[in-house]
């Protein structure tokens, strides 16, 4: 779980340095606090989901279901 977190946080920053924006001014555009937009960047893996889509929704974009490949995850074959 902890990479997809650090692919979102690496995503994030990605779009908000593309759009030239500052730490503080997507926390204020997206209606989140500072230290959210902070936390959500360094990768913390206990984040709100809401917020993330706030963030997200800046740039078009929303959280939603991945498809896994299921065979390696409980061992079976």
């Amino acid at each position: 779980m902890r990479e997809n977190l650090t692919d979102l946080s690496k995503h994030i920053k990605f779009k908000r340095k593309q759009n030239r924006l500052t730490q503080p001014e997507l926390a204020l555009k997206a209606g989140v606090g500072l230290r959210f937009v902070r936390d959500l960047e360094q990768g913390k893996n206990t984040l709100r989901m809401d917020k993330v889509n706030d963030v997200l929704k800046l740039f078009g974009e929303t959280l939603g279901p991945v498809v896994i490949d299921r065979s390696n995850l409980w061992g079976d074959e």
